[in-house]
């Protein structure tokens, strides 16, 4: 009989030694810990991790499997329920570090099943919608800064590079109006790239990088 503490580490501010000073901090003596490095909960469900998988194989009837919270084991409410009764079914026991919950399939007492079942469904309904509200927490973060850049390159220029260089090259040749004719562009364009051609190659610049 063992007891492995399941470690999934998707941020640069998580460790799997840290978790593991925190359940051993709860009183948890741990055998080993299985850990998955850089995993989103969100995207890959544990029986698809690298040590997920190993988890799966190395775990006995008997066995106690510790995690820091049900969010470790992954962010889909189907995933979460069906791994945690999947583990119940081979007799391991899951407890989890924070609020010591403990999930044990050897319950045969109807009220407590139907607390125990009840506890598994909100808890994996919690996990999921933490990982929504990161994920659109992240979508926003993303639009943020991209919002932000767009205000530092300022307004998009309204020629393209191969416009611009037209400009250029027949201003020596051609007035503004025939000029305007032949980019598509209008007088007042092809009026201030001509005063100010730096400024103008210096707009693209920040666009097309």
């Amino acid at each position: 009989m063992q007891t492995i503490l399941y470690a999934r580490v998707s941020t640069a501010d998580q460790t799997s030694a840290h978790q593991r000073t925190q359940a051993e901090a709860a009183g948890f003596k741990i055998d080993a810990v299985i850990a998955d490095d850089g995993v989103s909960g969100v995207s890959t469900i544990l029986a698809e991790r690298p040590q997920g998988k190993r988890l799966f194989d190395m775990l006995r009837r008997g066995d106690v499997l510790v995690v820091r919270w049900v969010d470790r084991l992954g962010r889909s409410y189907a995933d979460v329920t069906e791994t945690i009764r999947e583990f119940m079914r081979r007799g391991v026991i899951v407890r989890t570090v924070i609020n010591n919950m403990t999930f044990d399939g050897a319950t045969t007492d109807p009220v407590q099943m139907a607390v125990r079942d009840a506890l598994i469904g909100f808890m994996a309904a919690t996990a999921q919608a933490q990982g929504e509200a990161t994920r659109e927490a992240q979508k926003a973060g993303i639009a943020h800064a991209r919002d932000r850049a767009d205000a530092y390159r300022g307004r998009r220029p309204s020629f393209t590079r191969e416009q611009f260089q037209t400009v250029r090259d027949r201003s020596e040749l051609v007035g503004v109006s025939e000029i305007a004719r032949e980019t598509g562009l209008s007088r007042q364009t092809v009026y201030r790239i001509l005063q100010s051609p730096a400024d103008a190659e210096a707009a693209l610049g920040r666009w097309e990088a």
